[in-house]
């Protein structure tokens, strides 16, 4: 039985989220993006847009929780991709905590996510990933999503190119 308890995130969650995927980031980005991309932002301005985020629920937030700890996060809301139906919705952001990886808390966010998205009458759901996380994929494999190979992207990210692919799912 998993520890992780999920809620949406509130204003006072936004500090604790914006550090956390700035780690999540760093770790799963380890040897392909330069550590000084993560720093060039400062703190300040990714708590205020993780802030906003919550707040005006673009994308809703949920985060996870082990006892008072926040060990991730999840985003998710419509799909901003051009041409998609107004009923796909897309996971904008999920991560945990670089030590928390294979304890359930993506498993958690995940579940918490589709249950937002059903609610708002999404029948599909996206997510853009990288390539070079294998993880990440498997993860996201496991959880039925299926790669559309013909959606791969360049993406720049500190100086690099970033090779992303979305993978898409039926939410029912």
């Amino acid at each position: 039985m998993s520890d992780i308890q999920v809620r949406f995130a509130t204003h006072k969650d936004a500090p604790a989220v914006a550090a956390l995927h700035v780690s999540a980031c760093r770790a799963a980005y380890a040897g392909q993006v330069p550590d000084t991309h993560w720093e060039a932002t400062p703190m300040a301005k990714r708590v205020s847009y993780w802030k906003e985020a919550i707040e005006y629920g673009e994308p809703q937030v949920i985060v996870a929780l082990a006892g008072q700890e926040i060990v991730g996060f999840v985003g998710f809301d419509r799909s901003r991709d051009p041409k998609s139906k107004n009923t796909t919705g897309e996971i904008w952001a999920i991560y945990a905590a670089p030590e928390r990886i294979g304890q359930g808390v993506g498993l958690a966010l995940w579940d918490a996510a589709r249950e937002g998205l059903e609610d708002e009458g999404c029948t599909d759901v996206t997510v853009w990933l990288p390539l070079l996380h294998e993880k990440t994929l498997r993860f996201h494999d496991l959880a039925g999503f299926k790669r559309e190979m013909n959606t791969a992207r360049t993406v720049p990210l500190g100086g690099v190119k970033v090779e992303e692919v979305r993978l898409k799912r039926k939410l029912a």
